[in-house]
Order: C-alpha cells, then sequence, then structure tokens
C-alpha cells in the first residue's frame, strides 16, 4: 500500500511592529483634570437617572404646596402671592440641591473614591472644581424644571427678557457659590449621614428669609436677621428683575443696587468657602 504525500506551501505573513504607546509628557493640566471629573459625575447623574427625577418630583411638590396649601394665608401686598413666591423658592431650591451634592461628595469620601483621586498626579484643586462644575449643571437643569413648574402654576414675570434672564443667571451663580459651602460640608462629614445632617443646618436660612413671606411680617428682632443674610438679599434682587419693580418685590432702592449688591454676596461666599473646600481635599 503506498502512501502518497501532498505538499503543503506555508506563506509566511509579514506583520507591521506594533506602533509603540508614548506615555503622556506629564501629568494632565489643572483644565484637563477638572472636565475629566466633571465627566465623570456627569456620567454617574445619567446612569442614575432616579435622582433628578427625585429632585425634580420634590422640588415641584414643595412648589405646589407653598402655593395651594400656605398662599392664601400670607398677604404680600399689592402683587399675586405665586408671582411673589416663584422668584424666591427658585433661589432656595438651589439649597435643596446642595444638600445632594454634599451627600455625594460625602459617599465618594466614604467608597473610596476620594482617595482614589488624591493618590494621581493632577492637580487637587481642580478635582474639587471638576466636582461643582458637574453639581452646578444638575443645578441649573433643576431650575429650567422648576421654573417651568412656577409658570405651569401660574406665575408670570412683567420683566423684559433680558432682565428675566438675568433672573435665571443670577439664580445660578447663587446656586454655583452655595455648592462651594457643600462641597465643604460633605468633605468634612465623611459620610453620607453626617453630610445630610450638617446640610440641615443651612435650611433655616431659607425661611428666615424674604423667600416665601415678607420680611415686614417677621417679629422685629427677626427682621434684622432675616435683611442681612444672603438668601434675603438674593431674592430681593431676583424678584425685582423678575417682577420688572423693585417696588412690587418690596424694595426700597433700585434694582442695580440690588443685583450689585447680590453679585457682592455670591463672590464673597465663593472666596470664602471654595479656598476652605479645596483646602479640607488637600488634607487626608
Amino acid at each position: 500500500m503506498s502512501t502518497t504525500t501532498v505538499p503543503t506551501t506555508v506563506t509566511a505573513v509579514a506583520t507591521a511592529p506594533a506602533a509603540a504607546i508614548e506615555p503622556p509628557a506629564g501629568p494632565p493640566g489643572p483644565v484637563a483634570t477638572a472636565l475629566t471629573v466633571a465627566g465623570r459625575s456627569v456620567r454617574r447623574f445619567v446612569r442614575t437617572p432616579q435622582l433628578l427625577v427625585v429632585s425634580t418630583t420634590t422640588g415641584a411638590m414643595f412648589l405646589l404646596l407653598f402655593r395651594y396649601v400656605f398662599g392664601g394665608a400670607v398677604e404680600t401686598g399689592g402683587i399675586a402671592y405665586v408671582d411673589f413666591l416663584v422668584p424666591g423658592y427658585l433661589v432656595t431650591s438651589v439649597l435643596f440641591t446642595g444638600s445632594e451634592a454634599a451627600t455625594g461628595v460625602a459617599e465618594d469620601m466614604e467608597q473610596g473614591v476620594t482617595d482614589r483621586f488624591r493618590s494621581l498626579p493632577v492637580s487637587r484643586a481642580a478635582v474639587v472644581v471638576g466636582r461643582v462644575l458637574a453639581e452646578w449643571l444638575l443645578l441649573t437643569l433643576g431650575l429650567v424644571v422648576t421654573a417651568a413648574i412656577g409658570v405651569a402654576v401660574g406665575f408670570r414675570p412683567d420683566g423684559t427678557a433680558l432682565e428675566v434672564a438675568a433672573a435665571f443667571g443670577l439664580c445660578s451663580l447663587f446656586g454655583f457659590a452655595a455648592l462651594w459651602l457643600f462641597a465643604l460640608i460633605g468633605l468634612t462629614a465623611g459620610n453620607v449621614q453626617a453630610a445630610q445632617g450638617m446640610s440641615l443646618m443651612v435650611f433655616p436660612l431659607s425661611f428666615v428669609s424674604s423667600a416665601y413671606v415678607p420680611v415686614d411680617s417677621m417679629p422685629g428682632w427677626l427682621q434684622a436677621v432675616a435683611e442681612h443674610q444672603p438668601v434675603t438679599v438674593v431674592t430681593d434682587a431676583v424678584r425685582s428683575l423678575a417682577l420688572g419693580d423693585p417696588a412690587a418685590a418690596g424694595l426700597d432702592g433700585s434694582t442695580a443696587g440690588s443685583v450689585g449688591l447680590a453679585l457682592a454676596w455670591t463672590a464673597g461666599l465663593v472666596a470664602v468657602f471654595a479656598p476652605l473646600a479645596v483646602q479640607r481635599y488637600r488634607r487626608p
């Protein structure tokens, strides 16, 4: 029995050498770090839409509560209570969103995310800035939804389109300033439960203010406190812009003066709490 051998031809395939992967020239700069951290936080919000749903539902619930339950019992002079309420509620809503930011920062610390960022050769200040920027985006989206709900329940601004846009922008800027305070709270608390409790200490500012009731309806000693705190100052400016008339907002001075004072408070909050938050983050 014969065996037939079939010749086989092996063709060598030339492969190009893999391109060398060059390491980065150095660590990313502060801007790139801030944007990367912000992008990470935004993706987290997108992947957990219940955060947005809960935040929006809570805001709508409280706005409807003040509008229809307490509105008939509050005397606001010559303007409808809904027109008095909505500008103030927009301002105070940033405190609700800020408390959620404090909880998120504390959660990152509790889960070790903060420690991993600290171990990287990147700007630590940029990490905090990136987180605040992401929270600011969420806060601004919440303001849009809250403003839409306010219009749905009867709020009608009388200011020009430019004045209304300026009012909204002032709310957003004040929210950015408040987020630095809540970031500091989250970094200081270290865990979610403590962050929630510490955030509640800020909420009296929203009630001892002109946001929900006129200041002159409060006891004399309390009026002095309400008139000289940032929530009242920003609320008066936003209300004056939205209504197009400082007198309707209960102001004795001009809208420009009120806005200037509100911007000064906003800048002051950033100047105080931003360095404190960065310093707390740098400390293990």
